[in-house]
């Protein structure tokens, strides 16, 4: 039996069978991995981005002092410390 199958496989042996197996594991992870990565895409379209964007300083400067927290002479002050 061992003989007749490897008349059949002719020269190349154990060797080809080990670079199938490896093509086949190659191929399985790469449509795991598109499939994957089309998932987290996918979700990352609905739910917006993923990392919710944080207000910079001057913008949070900004705000206070039009809901009137800070004076102007106190928002002149940061915003000149925040330039620098």
């Amino acid at each position: 039996m061992w003989g007749n199958m490897m008349a059949h496989m002719g020269s190349y042996g154990w060797g080809h069978m080990l670079f199938g197996g490896l093509m086949m594991v190659l191929f399985w992870g790469g449509i795991i991995a598109l499939i994957v990565l089309f998932v987290r895409g996918w979700n990352r379209g609905e739910c917006g981005s993923a990392v919710p964007q944080r207000p910079t300083p001057l913008e949070l400067l900004q705000e206070r002092y039009a809901l009137g927290e800070i004076d102007k002479r106190e928002y002149e002050e940061r915003r000149k410390d925040l330039s620098r």
